[in-house]
């Protein structure tokens, strides 16, 4: 199963289309995860051409996007029970925040934020904690990136796909 990973897309304002590169890899995309920032309900159906959609709303997001996706979600998918969170509520770092949003007893093996532009793959506890980045707002990034996971019968992989924009 592939699983395309999505934060802080700040969509119109900082992109008016889904990147090539991110299009290329939701193209067989069997679900994809946004971590919050989406700015515009429409990017939502920008995604969901092309496979199942599921989210959490971030600091930038209006009371649209809050009532629809809230700040924080577990999503199951094959066997893995994933913890969703933009990773701004809190006085940690987005990281930190991600991470205290769910309690050891849910079960969580991995965590998708976003929240600081910055792309990361680390672990607390056994818990693994992915930030895909941003596919569209780099900020001081040297490129923008996504995150593909993808799930096998016992194993994760976790990467991050980069590409350069092209000014």
């Amino acid at each position: 199963m592939k699983i395309v990973a999505v934060s802080d897309t700040h969509m119109p304002r900082m992109a008016k289309a889904l990147p090539p590169a991110l299009v290329q890899e939701l193209a067989d995309a069997d679900l994809i995860l946004h971590a919050g920032d989406w700015t515009s309900p429409e990017v939502y159906d920008m995604l969901a051409v092309y496979a199942p959609v599921q989210g959490v709303a971030g600091n930038n997001d209006g009371p649209d996007i809050v009532e629809r996706w809230g700040y924080r979600r577990i999503v199951e998918i094959g066997g893995h029970r994933f913890g969703l969170a933009h990773g701004h509520l809190g006085w940690g770092s987005a990281a930190q925040n991600a991470y205290a949003a769910f309690e050891e007893e849910e079960g969580i093996s991995a965590i998708v934020f976003g929240h600081s532009h910055v792309p990361l793959l680390t672990a607390a506890n056994g818990v693994t904690l992915f930030n895909p980045g941003s596919a569209t707002d780099k900020r001081r990034q040297e490129r923008f990136s996504y995150g593909i996971i993808t799930l096998q019968s016992v194993m994760s992989t976790y990467q991050h796909g980069y590409y350069s924009s092209k000014v």
